[in-house]
């Protein structure tokens, strides 16, 4: 399998003084789903940890309900990229074939939009309630996110996904150059261990948009924490979905926009601080 990264030379141009230099940049190649001999999507990705994204991808985009749908994963590597062959129990492949069917129509029928735009508004799954965070244990994991990021500490081009449980300390992530496939690889990982999301938070060092949440609500994660800022959909999603969504978190803190209940801060919140 190809490495995730490869050096690539440059002229550097610092202080008014130009040199030669190289630098280390993150690979990026198609990654084709496919299902049943049929490709579902193609994705430019980083070739690493493929087994995880094949997993993860198959879960938050709801082909497979549970790890126990997916039967195996074979990757195939070629000189136009890597496919990766994913075998789903029947009843889900059925479904898959029927969903396919019901895509297939005249040129300009409309259904293939109609549908996209379903899938892109798809609600949400809610999220089991009940776990606290403490503020600064927040800030504390997504400052421990850095040096967990291998593969970005040498390529500084690189997005991150992890996951994270009050009272551990910061337990799976994964790196990608597409903030969704990083996502799509960490949900591969947690099922892959047998671990699920619930109690837990995912830290994302890319902004925030439905996608994520909509993934991140798949894994069941009651907490999605983010460096950048989250899009008005994100909050909407993450509102119906009873996540907390923080985003914007920097070294002196956070913002919340959502069910701001679930974080417990040192000091009271001052009476009418805006929060959420």
């Amino acid at each position: 399998m190809a490495e995730p990264f490869t050096a690539a030379a440059t002229t550097v141009w610092r202080h008014g003084q130009a040199s030669a230099g190289s630098r280390l940049v993150p690979e990026e190649t198609a990654v084709a789903f496919t299902y049943g001999g049929s490709t579902q999507a193609v994705m430019m990705a980083t070739p690493a940890d493929l087994e995880d994204f094949a997993v993860g991808f198959t879960l938050t985009e709801g082909i497979a309900a549970s790890p126990a749908d997916i039967l195996a994963v074979e990757t195939i590597e070629s000189d136009l990229g890597i496919e990766l062959r994913i075998d789903l129990a029947e009843a889900r492949a059925e479904r898959l074939t029927a969903r396919r069917r019901a895509l297939a129509g005249p040129v300009g029928c409309g259904l293939c939009g109609i549908e996209s735009l379903e899938e892109a508004a798809r609600a949400a799954p809610m999220v089991a309630g009940g776990t606290v965070f403490e503020a600064a244990a927040i800030a504390s994991a997504m400052t421990s996110i850095a040096a967990l990021q291998a593969m970005n500490a040498r390529t500084h081009a690189v997005h991150a996904a992890a996951f994270w449980r009050p009272g551990t300390p910061l337990g799976l992530l994964r790196e990608d150059v597409g903030r969704h496939n990083a996502l799509d690889k960490l949900a591969g990982a947690l099922a892959r261990a047998g671990l699920t999301g619930q109690g837990g938070a995912v830290l994302l060092t890319s902004r925030v948009s439905v996608e994520m949440v909509q993934k991140s609500a798949r894994i069941g994660a009651a907490l999605i924490v983010a460096v950048s800022a989250p899009t008005a959909l994100a909050i909407r999603t993450a509102e119906a979905a009873g996540i907390t969504l923080a985003a914007i978190a920097r070294a002196d803190g956070f913002e919340i926009f959502t069910h701001p209940e679930r974080i417990r801060f040192a000091e009271p919140v001052e009476e009418g601080r805006h929060v959420a």
